[in-house]
């Protein structure tokens, strides 16, 4: 007999007999530590029970370990689960992935990455990171990640049982792409989904892919944290709610040989895209998928466009076609909106750089290490870029060499938004909690501001500041608009009329202001007189809503996009609807219209695009 045939089939008997053989496993979810928190006691008190389990094969970990998503609680939760006394595979939740001063690179180089893929007596264990990066919005599967979760799954064939740990329901509403996941993995044997976010103990279905939601380990409202105890046999998976002291208490189990699915998903709801044939005068020219998620916005300049994505690519394509014509790599994703200001695109990198690239080629010019990421979008003005930076610094840097003209030390936050320049100052909000102005010349402190609420989740910090008839106006995730007079830093009006979230756009004649509400509307207030004003409101019809892009006027009509595909434009004069379009079901950042007919987008599913609109009023 061939011996590599009796060697494959004792490997096959090896692998069904690993099937066969039972294993426990521990999960937690939902941490929220900070550096020195009641959170901190509470996994520090399920470690030490899961120590004391015998049995327990390994630990999962499914995000939200922290609750700022900054290092050093990261580092708190690590140095606790060095504890564990046996092996924790971990993934990101959105609490790192939204707020990092790192723009989300951290968590890999503190865990190694934010992906695992290990097996455990034949099954398959994948885990990875469902977003939003950086940019307020439902969660995101990136490209890259479900191209990778393709890869695991070819590789492990059809027969292999496959269980998916993230951090977010695979729901609509909760995923924006969900589909696209479910579909990627439809054709293979996943016997279910583990996951948390919702802190509590739920069985739900994803497109009819089995999966379970987890309590968080935090006590809540209990006198006791807690956590999830598993148990995999031949025929089901099932889980117990573990309190810290108590018993475990059996809550929903699954089978490990009924089929659940089928790989035809169409009966299952998919985004509805029907929009596009009722405003037919909407037409993309073109439009690239770039397989790589896409956070900022592109930038215009000579018959160009730029844009950086997740990978660290900063690329250059044509205006005519989108072809791409070059780009440049940089050692970590690119979030910030970059700018081009005479032949030079600058831009910064969560690889703790600032880039100057030659705008026509694409070659290297010059670059200016820091000491953190570079998430801040860049603003120019007379041969000086602004931008800010996550090592508590904003910057001027003169873009013809490259040379540091001024810094400023004193944030205590990290920044993302597009600087403002007004009447000789640079204005641009922090994760701090405050809005700064500085000196557009020597760099020096003007004044600062702080809204009533002062914890770093209600920082004016994704907003980009519009300023006019000498006030600032911001919209914080307070979900007030706000002016402030520009020169004393004071508060001229805050009014709550309109629930609006980190969203503001100035007209072209500096006489209003729009903004987006977090249910369906787009507003307008006047930037005149020192009382809040609300000339119009709109229902556009997007439904909930909280993604930081701006709504840009140009050419007396307002452009707007959301978390869900939907770009629009309206009347900046009445706010009459003029048209929508819909591009897949993700987030759109602030869009670029470069004249009534033409309109440039990108959004977070790696896509870089240009609609051609006619207009009819």
């Amino acid at each position: 007999m061939n011996k590599t045939f009796i060697l494959f089939s004792i490997l096959f008997l090896l692998s069904l007999l690993g099937q066969a053989q039972e294993f426990r496993f521990a999960l937690f979810t939902d941490v929220h530590v900070t550096q020195d928190s009641i959170a901190a006691n509470d996994l520090q008190r399920a470690v030490r029970q899961v120590n004391a389990t015998p049995g327990l094969s390994f630990v999962l970990v499914s995000g939200d370990l922290t609750e700022a998503g900054d290092r050093a609680s990261m580092n708190k939760v690590k140095e606790i689960l060095s504890e564990l006394n046996i092996k924790y595979y971990i993934t990101s939740g959105n609490h790192e992935t939204k707020w990092s001063e790192s723009g989300a690179t951290d968590f890999s180089r503190i865990y190694g990455s934010d992906r695992f893929s290990f097996c455990h007596n034949g099954c398959l264990f994948l885990g990875f990171n469902t977003g939003p990066v950086l940019r307020m919005a439902d969660g995101h599967v990136a490209p890259q990640d479900i191209a990778w979760l393709k890869e695991e799954l070819s590789k492990a064939g059809k027969q292999q049982p496959v269980f998916l740990v993230t951090h977010y329901p695979l729901l609509d509403g909760d995923v924006d792409n969900w589909y696209e996941l479910t579909d990627a993995v439809r054709p293979y044997n996943i016997r279910a989904f583990l996951g948390g976010h919702y802190h509590s103990n739920r069985l739900l279905s994803y497109d009819g892919i089995p999966a379970f939601i987890n309590r968080s380990t935090l006590r809540a409202k209990q006198a006791v944290g807690g956590y999830s105890l598993y148990q995999v046999t031949s025929d089901s998976i099932s889980v117990s709610e573990q309190l810290i002291g108590g018993n475990p208490h059996k809550w929903g189990a699954y089978s490990m040989t009924k089929q659940y699915f089928t790989e035809d998903a169409s009966s299952y709801p998919r985004p509805n895209l029907s929009v596009n044939s009722l405003y037919p005068q909407v037409k993309e020219s073109w439009i690239v998928r770039t397989g790589k998620g896409i956070y900022s916005s592109p930038v215009y300049a000579d018959g160009r466009v730029y844009v950086g994505d997740d990978l660290g690519y900063l690329t250059c394509f044509s205006l005519k076609d989108g072809r791409q014509q070059w780009n440049y790599r940089t050692e970590a994703r690119i979030v910030g909106t970059p700018a081009v200001d005479n032949g030079v695109v600058v831009f910064g990198s969560a690889d703790g750089n600032i880039y100057g690239l030659n705008a026509r080629r694409g070659e290297f010019l010059w670059r200016i290490p820091t000491k953190a990421a570079v998430l801040g979008a860049v603003s120019t003005n007379d041969g000086i870029a602004f931008v800010g930076g996550s090592d508590n610094t904003f910057r001027a840097v003169k873009i013809a060499t490259g040379k540091i003209l001024w810094e400023y030390d004193g944030l205590n936050g990290y920044v993302e938004t597009r600087p403002l320049l007004y009447k000789g100052m640079v204005i641009f909000g922090a994760w701090d909690g405050h809005l700064y102005a500085l000196d557009s010349r020597t760099g020096k402190l003007v004044w600062k501001w702080a809204g009533p609420i002062t914890r770093m989740h209600y920082s004016p910090a994704a907003v980009w500041p519009v300023a006019a008839n000498g006030k600032v106006f911001i919209t914080a995730p307070d979900r007030v608009l706000t002016a402030i007079d520009a020169q004393s830093g004071q508060t001229v009006w805050r009014t709550k009329q309109s629930v609006v979230r980190e969203t503001i756009g100035l007209s072209a004649d500096k006489q209003r202001i729009y903004s987006k509400t977090m249910q369906d509307s787009v507003v307008c207030y006047s930037t005149v007189g020192n009382v809040p004003h609300r000339i119009w409101s709109t229902n556009v019809g997007f439904g909930y809503e909280h993604a930081p892009s701006m709504p840009i006027e140009r050419d007396g009509i307002v452009y707007g996009s959301t978390k869900n595909g939907l770009m629009f434009g309206l009347d900046a004069f009445n706010g009459k609807l003029l048209w929508k379009h819909k591009v897949g079901n993700s987030l759109i950042s602030t869009l670029v219209p470069l004249s009534k007919s033409r309109c440039l987008f990108a959004g977070t599913e790696g896509i870089v695009g240009l609609l051609n609109i006619s207009i009819i009023r």
